[in-house]
């Protein structure tokens, strides 16, 4: 069986076995928006290079690698789109559909999503029930992705554990990048925020060795045109989702130009906090 790493610039990197039903039909891409970087019959192999050009093209890199997945999803035929994940059922029976497919994991552009008993509390505090058909129901890939950054997959202690989990913050993480020095106190870690948790997550990615300004301010485009659409569609949730994914590239764009963003802020408030002015039209204007 040959497996094929593809890349979607600016989107993503992922792996399939079957580029024409994966790239094409599901994710609505054409033969010349994508490349294929690599093909081998060796599923760890190509699971590693997959983890190896996440990390260079600075994209997300999924939690749990292509070679751990359980594709089974035949056993409840979800529908995969690139912004949901829709359930063949209504919302009061999806809990017992989720159970009996404990294990089940399936690729989104956002990255991989896996059924456990942990990211089915997840699921049922989230899904959203079709305008278009009662028996069906949905979550937003980008927020499902997002909770595997943030949460063990598995009953864990409480603590951070996905992509942001400050790795060994509590004893000392504060040995090496000068973001973290910045928290350090004799030797001891202060309480990170989530401004350290966004560095220690990108950190750990590549993004400030391979990181490029520019290549991160396209990447703040891309987030506010995405909040602007959610704003002007009303949805909330995707406002939210869009707010959040400006901070996270901010923070990133200001660690990449050597000013920590909590002085940015510093900066800007001490700039504003003695203006005066008044609304018009829905607008705050200086005097």
């Amino acid at each position: 069986m040959t497996y094929y790493l593809y890349h979607i610039p600016g989107k993503k990197v992922g792996v399939t076995r079957d580029l024409e039903k994966r790239v094409i039909k599901q994710q609505g891409y054409d033969y010349h928006e994508f490349e294929v970087l690599l093909e081998s019959e060796d599923v760890d192999f190509i699971s590693n290079m997959e983890i190896a050009y996440q990390i260079k093209h600075g994209y997300r890199v999924d939690e749990i690698p292509y070679n751990e997945l359980k594709f089974n999803n035949t056993e409840m035929n979800i529908n995969i789109t690139e912004q949901t994940t829709t359930f063949p059922c209504p919302v009061n029976k999806l809990k017992g559909r989720l159970m009996d497919n404990i294990g089940m994991a399936w690729d989104t552009d956002h990255g991989n999503c896996i059924i456990t008993n942990e990211s089915i509390k997840w699921i049922m505090k989230n899904v959203v029930t079709s305008k278009y058909n009662n028996e069906r129901c949905y979550v937003y890939n980008k927020a499902f992705a997002r909770w595997f950054d943030n949460n063990s997959v598995y009953p864990s202690n409480g603590t951070l554990t996905g992509g942001l989990a400050p790795t060994g913050m509590k004893e000392h993480a504060c040995s090496e990048p000068e973001f973290a020095k910045r928290k350090c106190n004799k030797g001891e870690c202060l309480n990170p925020t989530h401004f350290d948790l966004i560095r220690t997550w990108a950190n750990e990615r590549g993004l400030y060795d391979g990181g490029d300004p520019k290549t991160q301010a396209l990447k703040l485009v891309e987030e506010v045109g995405e909040t602007c659409r959610a704003i002007l569609k009303e949805d909330a949730h995707e406002m939210i989702d869009g707010i959040g994914d400006c901070v996270v590239v901010l923070t990133n764009l200001a660690e990449l130009i050597g000013t920590p963003i909590e002085e940015c802020i510093d900066q800007a408030y001490n700039e504003i906090k003695n203006r005066k002015g008044k609304m018009v039209n829905g607008t705050y204007k200086k005097d």
